[in-house]
């Protein structure tokens, strides 16, 4: 069975959040899910000039580090991430590779002075780190609204947008060996 290995590096979500992510990646990409600490240092990709933390960097760390056994390797973190051309992003991933990365940060409704609700962090979580790994299986952003590949600029996009491939998606991943 193929394996994904799940890392949480400053994340402050708590192992509950984890343990009910690595079930939804399990049960939606049919895959293995081992928890695992990075075996790099975060900080190498804090970019002080704009206080968030550089997603590419820790791709390539995440990739640099990535287990022989792994099939695929998700990061999960709190961190506020950025593209150089974008100003924040909620993941990022290498489209037909290994690894993706996902954050919390801009998900949490904290972040807009809203009450907690650990229920909708979570959905938006797996919808983001679900969309991140459909692109490891070559998956780019779909132009099916409800598709869990639309493409998310701001977090109420994320909200209306499903958990579930759509039927093209899912022959794509398929015929690319998902």
């Amino acid at each position: 069975m193929p394996v994904l290995h799940l890392v949480p590096f400053y994340c402050g979500a708590g192992t509950d959040l984890m343990a009910r992510l690595a079930d939804r990646l399990s049960t939606t990409f049919g895959v293995r899910v081992k928890q695992r600490r990075p075996s790099f240092d975060p900080e190498m990709a804090f970019d002080a000039s704009r206080g968030q933390y550089n997603s590419r960097i820790l791709l390539a760390q995440l990739l640099r580090h990535a287990p022989d056994d792994s099939t695929r390797v998700l990061g999960v973190s709190a961190l506020d991430l950025f593209i150089p051309v974008l100003t924040y992003v909620f993941g990022e991933a290498q489209l037909g590779g290994r690894v993706a990365v996902v954050s919390t940060h801009r998900l949490d409704n904290a972040l807009y002075g809203l009450p907690a609700e650990p229920n909708l962090l979570f959905e938006r979580l797996s919808k983001e780190a679900i969309h991140e790994l459909g692109h490891t299986y070559s998956l780019v952003h779909c132009h099916d609204m409800a598709c869990v590949m639309t493409s998310s600029m701001q977090v109420d996009g994320i909200d209306i947008k499903s958990d579930r491939f759509c039927s093209r998606c899912v022959r794509e991943m398929e015929n690319n060996g998902g």
